[in-house]
């Protein structure tokens, strides 16, 4: 299998996971395997976030009060070329009173380490249209919901044990 073929198939099961996590049918820590144990994954909101315990604890805190409360992220198209592979998602926000939803297109730049793991994920979302949305839908967070840091680290470089997989 190729290279390319093998990161597909990976995210293809991320993405499955993703989807029953956002039926409520499995944890958010559970996407963290996917990842190498000196990952990265990085976050419009709460920047970079190392290590797979490190993004095992992020997925948790950061998804808290938007699952089942009408967040979800489907997938629309996904490629691979050599060890990179970029997705396009819609950020879901809820539903529209006519209907519609309220969401905002994302993409996602991975890079596929072997043996069904990442080593890097950046998320890409335009986070003035999620603030315009979050204002026109009159989003309230529930309490259990997690603020980003205020500061949060916007190193996007790859980890240095696969930076080599960038050239």
């Amino acid at each position: 299998m190729s290279i390319e073929a093998e990161a597909k198939a990976t995210y293809d099961r991320f993405v499955a996971l993703r989807d029953k996590i956002d039926g409520g049918d499995a944890e958010w820590s559970q996407l963290a395997d996917f990842f190498t144990e000196d990952g990265v994954y990085i976050d419009p909101a709460w920047g970079r976030i190392e290590t797979q315990d490190g993004i095992r604890a992020f997925f948790e805190k950061s998804m808290a009060g938007l699952t089942g409360h009408g967040w979800s992220t489907p997938e629309n198209w996904t490629m691979a070329e050599g060890h990179r592979l970029i997705s396009q998602w819609d950020q879901v926000m809820g539903e529209k009173e006519d209907g519609s939803l309220w969401s905002v297109p994302g993409l996602s730049i991975l890079y596929y380490a072997g043996d069904g793991r990442f080593c890097y994920s950046l998320d890409l979302l335009n986070m003035g249209q999620v603030n315009e949305s979050l204002r026109g839908m009159q989003w309230k967070p529930p309490e259990t919901f997690n603020m980003p840091p205020k500061r949060p680290n916007r190193d996007v470089s790859l980890p240095a044990a696969w930076a080599h997989l960038a050239k």
